[in-house]
């Protein structure tokens, strides 16, 4: 597997894969479903101090798998982030999305020297409570009504991980 960012060329193969994956996506995500949607969504990724778009991608072959966010990254004391991944129907279920999100954790912790990341989990997604468990997160709480998908505000496990990355710290990170 290997990721790179998400880019304005991939809009076409994106919206195939998501259309394609539309029933394995409802009701815990909505990814953009039309050309203008993904512009918006592409635009999120434009300052990379606030957030990555990173494709999962098939080393042979280059298609697309999966999709993973590192969203409002904050500097400072808590040199944290919360991330965003789905995997894409064609490949689901492969291991495709568990190395790619091991990856995405590597990148994070060690190229952007980022301490903690997040994943909020609706409680009845079991394979992304499961993906995010043989990763290492571990289950911090529950948040009733915390995101709005799918036209109504849903409860979320926050489940997290931090750096054992031993190195030199963000130089955003007050020194005491």
């Amino acid at each position: 597997m290997i990721l790179r960012p998400i880019a304005d060329q991939d809009q076409d193969e994106f919206l195939e894969l998501v259309r394609a994956s539309a029933d394995l996506h409802h009701p815990w995500m909505s990814l953009p479903a039309t050309p203008e949607e993904f512009q918006v969504y592409l635009r999120r990724f434009d300052d990379p101090l606030s957030a990555e778009g990173l494709l999962v991608c098939v080393r042979d072959t280059g298609a697309i798998a999966g999709t993973v966010n590192i969203n409002s990254i904050i500097r400072g004391r808590l040199q944290g982030a919360s991330l965003g991944y789905a995997a894409f129907a064609p490949t689901a279920g492969q291991g495709y999305m568990s190395e790619g999100l091991g990856l995405v954790l590597r990148h994070a912790f060690e190229e952007l020297r980022l301490h903690r990341l997040e994943a909020q989990i609706q409680p009845d997604n079991h394979a992304s409570v499961k993906l995010v468990q043989r990763l290492g997160f571990r289950y911090e709480g529950y948040s009733p009504d915390l995101l709005f998908i799918d036209g109504a505000w849903r409860d979320h496990e926050r489940w997290a991980i931090t750096s054992s990355v031993v190195g030199d710290p963000h130089p955003s990170l007050p020194a005491r």
